[in-house]
């Protein structure tokens, strides 16, 4: 088991305190991102988490642009965002379209000028690479506080309104006359999805922070009919992946002969990718339909 180790894990991953950052923080945003996400794919808002994360691109921009973390951008405007699209939008799946599609625009065209403004004004490509596709191993260490405060956040947000919102998104005139208070319920879960989006951003980059929000959760969804089930199967193939995702781009820098390390993200993703083919592929042989793990979740 020694030797399998050492041929696994190259030495001083353990040992350094970047690897220590990364994989608390990675676990921490994974959970959060498997949770939210799982909600996510049932309700069908994928579109909204992928609009989001072009929201967390100018917010982190943004946020470098003017000396701040990128983390408060990343989150802080998702929120602005989130809110804005819960505003603009009705209950009807046209009318969360219409809003996601207003929002996601406004936030292209911010990134885009954010992103020229750092480019103009520094000599580096280093923060845009941060923004657009994530940088856990420069995390700095008293970040990790700060993700897990918004963690806790996101997730008592959905813990709060689970059942209404399942409610609400089986039927959302059902919800209204059984007196739930849709409005507050979608904006609550719009909130707790800006956050995930963004402390995701914060792991693997804007662009590529719907994989670790939706590839979990679509994965899990295809494996059980079960809601909680799904939840947990979710957590384990987010903090799985991007543990794993962690420990390869750590490797990376030791492979023969460039030594030029894959990035993280990349790792993330395509381990997330992976493993959602092999739960497809499971499914299939299984027999169960697409999209079968969703409507008998929202029945849970």
């Amino acid at each position: 088991m020694h030797q399998l180790l050492r041929a696994l894990i190259e030495p001083g991953f353990f040992a350094s305190q970047q690897v220590h950052v990364a994989v608390s923080v990675g676990g921490v945003v994974a959970v959060v991102c498997a949770v939210v996400g799982v909600f996510t794919v049932i309700r069908g808002q994928s579109f909204a988490g992928h609009s989001l994360g072009d929201v967390a691109a100018a917010g982190g921009s943004g946020a470098l642009l003017i000396g701040l973390s990128p983390v408060i951008g990343f989150v802080g405007l998702g929120i602005v965002g989130a809110s804005a699209m819960d505003l603009i939008g009705v209950r009807r799946l046209r009318g969360r379209d219409l809003a996601t599609g207003i929002v996601l625009g406004a936030a292209i065209g911010l990134s885009a000028l954010f992103l020229y403004l750092i480019t103009t004004t520094s000599s580096t490509t280093g923060p845009t690479q941060q923004i657009l596709f994530g940088s856990i191993y420069t995390t700095a260490p008293g970040t990790l506080l700060t993700v897990a405060i918004l963690g806790v956040i996101a997730l008592g947000c959905v813990t709060a309104i689970w059942r209404p919102l399942m409610l609400e998104t089986v039927s959302p005139d059902i919800a209204v006359a059984r007196g739930v208070r849709v409005r507050a319920v979608g904006l609550a879960y719009m909130l707790a999805l800006a956050v995930s989006v963004g402390l995701s951003s914060l792991t693997i980059g804007a662009i590529l922070s719907t994989a670790l929000l939706i590839g979990p959760a679509a994965a899990a969804l295809r494996l059980t009919r079960s809601l909680t089930r799904a939840l947990v199967a979710a957590c384990v193939i987010g903090v799985t992946t991007t543990w794993a995702g962690i420990l390869l781009a750590y490797d990376s820098y030791y492979w023969q002969p460039a030594h030029l390390g894959l990035p993280v993200s990349f790792c993330i993703v395509g381990l997330i990718f992976t493993t959602y083919l092999a739960c497809a592929l499971a499914a299939a042989l299984a027999g169960r339909k697409p999209g079968q793990g969703g409507a008998c979740s929202r029945r849970s």
